[in-house]
């Protein structure tokens, strides 16, 4: 669905955009966890989210190259 020509670029800059508006959501939670004095579990809860939305972005960014590539 991604290789669809414009519309799959489209949504692949979508995808790209959602993935780093939910990178900015992980570090506030990060920064809310540590001024609010969040135990140790919710640390690697927090550090876990972040991985999964940073693999998101290189998914994504592959995605974007793999479409680049292809024209």
């Amino acid at each position: 669905f991604y290789g669809v020509g414009t519309l799959g670029l489209l949504i692949c800059v979508f995808g790209v955009l959602i993935a780093a508006f939910f990178l900015m959501l992980d570090f506030e939670a990060i920064k809310q966890g540590i001024a609010l004095g969040a135990p140790e579990r919710e640390s690697w809860r927090m550090a876990f989210g972040l991985l999964v939305t940073l693999v998101w972005i290189y998914l994504e960014f592959l995605r974007l190259l793999a479409i680049f590539s292809r024209n």
